[in-house]
């Protein structure tokens, strides 16, 4: 048989093949099957839409999720989320079935201790075991609550004799670190990533207070173990993850776990789960006359099972210590950014001739301080995620507008912390007078105060590891402005930020230079 004929011969088998194909695309049971899957998609569309069509929000949000995946792919979905309530105002729709508010009664209402609003499966995604919730992920609220009880004498600080000390020997290795290796003199430069830095020492200082000693991020002045580099990569993944709640049907299953960080990795986020679980497994079973005085240690007492404290360990380092470094990051950032503001630190500080280290007490006493960390926390807030709740089965009414139950409703965080109702017309702006009774009446100050509560959450899911993040930020801001001028070395693009649930920033570079006489001199 000539090439031709072998030609042809394959050609008539591709024209049957692709008769056959058709003929079976276009069978009754194929377009049975096709119109049947395309009617219910349609149908859910639909009613999901006409359950909120009385609510505004963005083209297509009510029928499709697309919008929303595309924002949260951007990575600057809490500026969309910002743009969408103030220009539908403070309740709107974002996707089929999903609400977004930015106003902070609504978020009250829902947190209240009788509240029957829960937690939507979006939090699923952020389990750092399939098989175990921890406190940041538990959905049912009387187990929540139980699971609190349990935490909160810990995360308080009360129970950690030598909390303070803690934190002075972290801080200590922050400056000793940038003094060694990073001061830079007028010949010569020496930047290095504040972002970075900073976050060592959250890292370490959790460490520190949760199971008795730093992880080694300072002294080693390395992201051991690529720590930072794969919870950067991590988070987005988390968050994309709870845009699809049936994956994490998925990832529960045994052939997909292997694939997914774990204790046994020797880097990365599973290394960090390794050390913290291999910290637990030496304290249990409590042994009498326990020498510890760390946070473990009061949850032992409080009745935490070794399982439990192995998800909360985990949960502390890899969100505690990426949420309270952007905290002293924006801190930062905005204090060396103005000189007014920072002049006027240094005299508060120079005038209340604080302890070295500063106390927390001594820090809670200077008003200037207070507002600006208050000033830069409103401004980036470290949590940014949808942070969903589900509407009761009865559902809900709330001035004036009925939310089914059923309906899931998130947070616009920063339209909430940059209302121009409640902060003024300069709500953009980095100012802290404004938590200052000579820039707010005593009214608008109680109310300010009550709103930027709510970057760590209100009610019973306010975050309890707010209490630790507050006493780093007292203590470790002063210490570096008494030691150090820093200076943006690229003013025009100061740091690089992404929104993934919470803040991760990168690429803050900085250059240092000591100040003899701490800048306090009188």
């Amino acid at each position: 048989m000539s090439a031709a004929s072998d030609f042809q011969a394959f050609a008539q088998r591709v024209s049957g093949a692709v008769e056959v194909a058709k003929a079976a695309a276009f069978s009754q049971p194929y377009l049975t099957a096709t119109g049947f899957m395309v009617a219910a998609y349609l149908t859910y569309s639909y009613l999901a839409y006409a359950r909120l069509k009385h609510f505004p929000g963005p083209k297509l949000a009510g029928w499709t999720r697309i919008p929303l995946i595309l924002w949260h792919m951007g990575g600057r979905v809490h500026l969309k989320f910002q743009e969408i309530s103030e220009t539908y105002g403070p309740i709107a729709v974002i996707a089929p079935g999903v609400l977004l508010t930015s106003d902070p009664e609504l978020m009250r209402r829902m947190a209240a201790p009788k509240s029957r609003y829960k937690r939507n499966v979006w939090y699923m995604a952020f389990r750092f075991n399939p098989d175990k919730d921890h406190i940041g992920c538990e959905r049912d609220n009387e187990a929540h609550s139980q699971m609190k009880f349990k935490l909160a004498p810990g995360y308080s600080g009360r129970e950690i004799v030598d909390l303070e000390d803690k934190i002075d020997a972290n801080i200590a290795a922050l400056i000793k670190l940038v003094e060694d290796s990073y001061l830079s003199a007028p010949t010569e430069t020496k930047a290095f990533d504040l972002a970075q830095k900073v976050q060592y020492f959250t890292a370490d200082t959790i460490g520190d207070v949760a199971f008795g000693k730093p992880i080694g991020f300072l002294q080693t002045d390395s992201d051991m173990y690529d720590y930072l580099k794969t919870s950067a990569e991590g988070f987005p993944f988390f968050t994309m993850l709870s845009l699809f709640p049936w994956l994490m049907n998925i990832l529960a299953l045994d052939i997909v776990k292997k694939y997914m960080p774990s204790a046994k990795d020797t880097v990365g986020m599973g290394r960090i789960m390794g050390l913290a679980q291999e910290t637990v497994e030496k304290r249990y079973p409590p042994k009498g006359g326990e020498p510890h005085q760390d946070m473990l240690a009061s949850w032992i007492r409080h009745g935490l099972t070794k399982e439990e404290a192995k998800s909360e360990t985990v949960l502390q380092i890899l969100a505690g210590a990426e949420t309270a470094a952007t905290a002293i990051r924006m801190i930062l950032f905005h204090v060396y950014s103005n000189p007014c503001v920072l002049s006027r630190l240094r005299v508060e500080i120079r005038d209340a001739r604080p302890s070295s280290p500063i106390t927390n007490a001594e820090a809670s006493r200077m008003p200037y301080l207070q507002a600006v960390i208050k000033e830069a926390i409103r401004i980036c807030p470290p949590i940014t995620g949808d942070i969903l709740k589900d509407v009761p089965p009865e559902g809900d009414t709330y001035n004036g507008q009925f939310l089914p139950g059923g309906t899931v409703i998130g947070y616009s965080m920063v339209a909430m912390l940059r209302d121009k109702k409640t902060f003024g017309e300069d709500a953009a702006t980095f100012r802290p007078e404004r938590f200052l009774p000579e820039g707010a009446s005593e009214d608008e100050l109680h109310k300010r105060d009550a709103v930027v509560e709510g970057a760590f959450a209100f009610g019973r899911w306010r975050c309890l590891g707010r209490n630790i993040a507050q006493l780093e930020m007292n203590k470790v801001i002063p210490e570096i402005i008494r030691k150090f001028d820093l200076s943006l070395v690229y003013p025009t693009e100061p740091f690089k930020n992404y929104s993934a649930g919470i803040q991760i920033q990168w690429d803050m570079w900085m250059r240092a230079t000591r100040i003899s006489d701490g800048g306090l001199s009188h």
